[in-house]
């Protein structure tokens, strides 16, 4: 499995999935990955440059500094935290949330569900957050954020799967853990309620795509998870024995969601094919 993925990356990823692989699977360095993530860095401190592939403009996106975060935090990484996090918190409204898209995403290229507009969003709002808590710092504009998801959870009703992992990767980082295991139980209750999880019917809510759902493993990457709870052991195997299958025989996983413009099926495809193997090796399906 991991051979032809790996033939896979070399054939079709950039640079920085390349890095990527290197460190997560064949002891490549972390200032390699660091040096690939730091190329799509803005001097406010952001992220932007399409490092995720939907956003192909230069200027920094909260999507994509969350992006960057992540990925520097998966080698170890520290340096551009608190930067990273005065940017969102230069950007942000008044209640402390994160808009989705920039308005100086306007004028330059875009899938079309980078809609632009100045809501709060929470989506956007609780991955930052999450991330930030992740590394562990302490930030004027996180506390705020913090408090303003806080309250978007307690009164969560009408929602869709890709806010609630958002909420489900704030739940997993955010020091309050009494408060967060209550929470998760409420959105446990809303995805099972609402059939807002793919037990392998291959449902797609309403809206999206075919196939575009969320399943399991999405909700919960990795078994210590707090989303982990929300589904059986026979339901958590039988969606890692799909996630198997899943792979293609040129080694990569795929997509469900529209290539918008040619460049993105192959960025994407890397990025997911990474993911999947991760969570395979979480749970002990690959070493």
């Amino acid at each position: 499995m991991v051979d032809l993925v790996r033939s896979f990356i070399w054939r079709n990823a950039r640079v920085l999935e390349q890095r990527r692989f290197e460190f997560l699977f064949d002891g490549g360095s972390a200032g390699s990955v660091v040096a690939a993530v730091l190329a799509y860095r803005n001097d406010d401190g952001g992220f932007g440059h399409a490092l995720e592939p939907d956003g192909r403009g230069p200027t920094s996106q909260p999507l994509h500094t969350y992006t960057a975060l992540r990925l520097l935090h998966e080698v170890g990484e520290e340096s551009y935290v608190v930067s990273a996090a005065d940017f969102f918190g230069s950007v942000a409204n008044d209640d402390g949330g994160l808009p989705n898209c920039l308005e100086t995403a306007r004028d330059h290229p875009r899938a079309p569900w980078w809609q632009v507009g100045t809501d709060t969003d929470l989506l956007m709002t609780g991955l930052a957050a999450g991330v930030l808590h992740q590394f562990g710092i302490e930030h004027e504009w996180l506390s705020k954020a913090t408090e303003l998801v806080w309250d978007k959870i307690d009164r969560l009703g009408d929602t869709h799967p890709y806010e609630v992992n958002a909420c489900a990767r704030f739940l997993d980082h955010v020091p309050d853990r009494a408060r967060a295991e209550v929470a998760a139980e409420k959105l446990r209750e809303l995805v099972r309620g609402k059939g807002l999880v793919d037990l392998g019917d291959g449902r797609a809510p309403e809206g999206y795509a075919v196939g575009e759902t969320h399943k399991p493993h999405h909700y919960a990457p990795t078994p210590d998870s707090l989303a982990r709870r929300w589904f059986s052991d026979d339901e958590v195997e039988r969606d890692l024995d799909r996630l198997e299958a899943e792979q293609q025989e040129d080694g990569g996983w795929t997509f469900p969601w529209a290539a918008w413009t040619p460049v993105t099926e192959y960025e994407w495809r890397s990025i997911v094919t990474i993911e999947a193997l991760k969570t395979l090796r979480a749970y002990g399906r690959i070493s």
